[in-house]
């Protein structure tokens, strides 16, 4: 879909903090994060809804939110996280994406660069 915010982001018009990338997702730092290392997956084909997405990719998605905790647990020792697609009324952006926050409760300490860096440092670089 040519305006949409999270189509420009995977076909990479606009720029972001991309922490993983395949040929269906990609993971990026959410802008406006309720907690410390809280992303986003986003599949790189649009799809309006959760209803929308085909199962494997539903499945993937959650493959990948785990993969991302194990990353993110490394540097903050999380003990909860959250994994949540909105979809209808609570869906700001009409383009389905997960989002994944560790400790959704406790507020932002670091920047988003500082939790991207820290990320990207631990030798688990982007798949391009």
């Amino acid at each position: 879909m040519d305006d949409c915010i999270f189509c420009k982001i995977a076909r990479k018009e606009i720029n972001s903090n991309i922490v993983y990338e395949d040929e269906d997702f990609m993971v990026i730092m959410d802008i406006n994060p309720v907690c410390d290392g809280h992303l986003l997956c986003i599949p790189k084909k649009h799809y309006k809804t959760v209803y929308d997405l085909p199962q494997n990719l539903l499945v993937k998605s959650y493959e990948l939110a785990y993969d991302m905790l194990e990353k993110i647990k490394k540097f903050n020792g999380i003990e909860g996280a959250s994994f949540s697609y909105n979809y209808g009324a609570m869906q700001e952006i009409l383009h389905v994406h997960m989002h994944i926050m560790p400790n959704f409760m406790l507020k932002p300490e670091k920047s988003i660069e500082e939790v991207y860096q820290i990320l990207m440092d631990d030798n688990n670089e982007k798949v391009a």
